[in-house]
């Protein structure tokens, strides 16, 4: 971990706020020779790539390519009143 005196922290504070940012490594602040703060990032992970982050994350149940309804229910394609069928386990508050 990197120490530094408040007087220099004080003419470099922006600078090793980037430094601990981009390395992720702490930076001990003393004064008169006592530690009195620690300057610490806020998220110590690097960043990843945002292409796959998610990966194994989700797991796809059933079949989500066919549309959720019968193409016969959409009222658009029979020109009726649309027919949805209830959810397993709910009832229909129609």
């Amino acid at each position: 971990m990197k120490t530094i005196s408040a007087g220099k922290f004080k003419a470099q504070c922006l600078a090793l706020m980037d430094d601990v940012n981009e390395t992720g490594e702490p930076v001990l602040i003393t004064k008169r020779g006592k530690p009195v703060a620690k300057l610490i990032p806020i998220d110590s992970k690097k960043k990843g790539s945002l292409l796959g982050f998610m990966e194994g994350e989700f797991e796809i149940i059933g079949d989500i390519e066919s549309p959720a309804y019968p193409t016969e229910s959409w009222d658009i394609v029979s020109g009726t009143e649309p027919v949805i069928p209830p959810v397993e386990g709910k009832k229909d508050k129609r």
